[in-house]
């Protein structure tokens, strides 16, 4: 089983870059765990919002695999604690071998198609962050999930 965050657009932001790339170093000890980044759309400004998303859903998709436990980060998702979260994610693990991967859509969020194909929905909190920063915040949430199921000193409550 490996984890993987899918993006759309690079991660330009060094600091964000950095932490992104200190957590996903760090989620390596726990799990096959990767970072996939679909291009920007070329040309956006002329597309309308609707279209922006089918061209965005279209390109997550087809990064997919069909045997993917598909999860969204998206505003209307579950909101867990991190101790909820970490539970939550030893049961994905305990289900199977099936690749789970984390998707960020694009600043106008997904198409229906996208959310069709998705298991669920996560929010990280009822605030509102960039992008580019939501997958920093993501990974090291992650990483402490990992170090609660396995009861290291990280985490305290």
């Amino acid at each position: 089983m490996r984890m993987t965050l899918l993006t759309v657009g690079k991660t330009d932001v060094a600091w964000v870059r950095e932490g992104l790339r200190t957590y996903s170093d760090r989620l390596g000890h726990y799990v096959p765990f990767a970072i996939r980044e679909i291009p920007e759309l070329k040309g956006a400004r002329s597309l309308s919002e609707e279209q922006i998303k089918q061209k965005e859903g279209d390109l997550i998709l087809a990064s997919l695999s069909p045997s993917d436990r598909v999860f969204l980060l998206d505003e209307h998702g579950s909101m867990m604690r991190s101790v909820e979260f970490a539970a939550w994610i030893g049961k994905l693990i305990s289900q199977g071998s099936r690749d789970i991967v984390f998707v960020i859509g694009g600043a106008y969020g997904f198409s229906p198609a996208v959310y069709s194909r998705a298991e669920g929905k996560l929010s990280l909190s009822p605030m509102t962050f960039s992008h580019q920063m939501v997958r920093t915040i993501f990974a090291e949430q992650l990483y402490r999930a990992f170090t609660i199921l396995k009861g290291e000193p990280y985490h305290h409550e």
